[in-house]
């Protein structure tokens, strides 16, 4: 196991508000993902978004790792920013991240309280699935390939008639994914069968806003609800345009409950 290095991409430079850090989803990148919300964010953040290993910009992982140590690897990415004045010194630091990257929310509200003045988990949950299904898929796809998820992720990403709607954002999305490193998808989904913060919610002292979409199969709006009551500080909302890529399908009403639930924290 080792923390992994990630690299960050700088979607606009203003270094006199405050920083918005954003973690993407298991096959995306972050450009494709958030790109859509940055006209609507970019007036009230500075936006700088990390890629998983081997996704995006990010080389791929040369071994397994942990939530922890991909949350250790966001931190590092930040302290370098820091160090090149990228991020000013005092700076106001936010995050929000989608599925495994919200899961690093929680990660990093539980192993690094304080660094963020409040956190957004979009899309995602305090546990995600059963460790049985993601050891199965790292074993699928580490055999055959990203290109094996591309029909179900289709499914499962996207509410009714977005990819009818937007081709061009649901194609640039797959093509992510078919474009993924298996090896390093495969240490995602280990990473994530691991995974499982739902006992420690009580003592995270962060603000943190779980945020889902009406129709997200993988983390429904009930994982959202569950961080709401069992975080100190926890709230919680629905946007009901949009099921498991939330600042893709509806960047508009992401940025909104971001914008929203930040300011007031």
């Amino acid at each position: 196991m080792a923390v992994p290095q990630l690299t960050p991409s700088l979607l606009n430079l203003d270094t006199s508000l405050p920083t918005l850090i954003l973690g993407p989803s298991l096959g995306t990148s972050s450009l494709h993902l958030w790109g859509p919300a940055v006209p609507f964010l970019k007036d009230h953040f500075q936006l700088i978004a990390w890629d998983l290993p081997g996704h995006g910009e990010s080389k791929p992982s040369a071994e397994p790792f942990t939530m922890a140590e991909l949350a250790q690897g966001v931190t590092d990415a930040i302290d370098a920013l820091r160090g090149d004045g990228v991020i000013a010194q005092d700076a106001a630091l936010y995050y929000a991240g989608v599925s495994v990257g919200g899961a690093i929310a929680l990660q990093l509200a539980n192993d690094h309280a304080g660094v963020f003045k409040a956190l957004s988990v979009v899309c995602s949950a305090a546990k995600i699935g059963t460790p049985e299904a993601w050891t199965e898929r790292a074993e699928l796809v580490a055999q055959a390939g990203t290109p094996t998820m591309v029909v179900g992720s289709a499914q499962r990403w996207f509410a009714p008639g977005f990819i009818e709607k937007d081709a061009v954002t649901s194609t640039n999305l797959l093509h992510n994914l078919q474009d993924a490193d298996r090896f390093s998808y495969a240490h995602v989904c280990g990473a994530l069968a691991g995974f499982d913060l739902r006992e420690q919610l009580a003592a995270m002292t962060d603000p943190i806003l779980g945020l889902n979409g009406a129709h997200d199969q993988v983390c429904p709006p009930s994982d959202a609800q569950f961080i709401a009551e069992h975080a100190p500080k926890g709230a919680f909302a629905v946007i009901d345009t949009v099921a498991h890529l939330a600042p893709a399908e509806d960047p508009a009403a992401t940025a909104r409950e971001l914008i929203n639930f930040f300011t007031a924290n």
